[in-house]
């Protein structure tokens, strides 16, 4: 039993530390943003929309996560070295 819960312990704090090191940083959610909005548009991506999106966004680190918004409005999230560009609403 208490050797159950010492692996249980070591696998918690080992995919923690992982999670705090491979959480994406600013540049990584940038470089995501431009790629998926050229994707999305290919006329955005000539124009330089996704680069300007990427310049104007705000980074919130959240330790073993984190997220950019721009205008208040959340545009990405990224944890474990992966980056989610969100769609946009329909409203807006």
């Amino acid at each position: 039993m208490a050797k159950t819960a010492v692996i249980s312990a070591v696998v918690a704090t080992a995919v923690t530390a992982a999670a705090f090191l491979l959480n994406p940083s600013p540049e990584q959610h940038r470089a995501k943003i431009k790629e998926v909005i050229a994707e999305r548009s290919p006329l955005a991506g000539v124009l330089g929309i996704g680069a300007l999106t990427a310049f104007t966004l705000t980074y919130h680190p959240l330790g073993i996560a984190s997220y950019t918004t721009v205008n208040e409005r959340t545009v990405s999230v990224g944890a474990l070295g992966m980056v989610f560009v969100l769609e946009p609403t329909k409203d807006e």
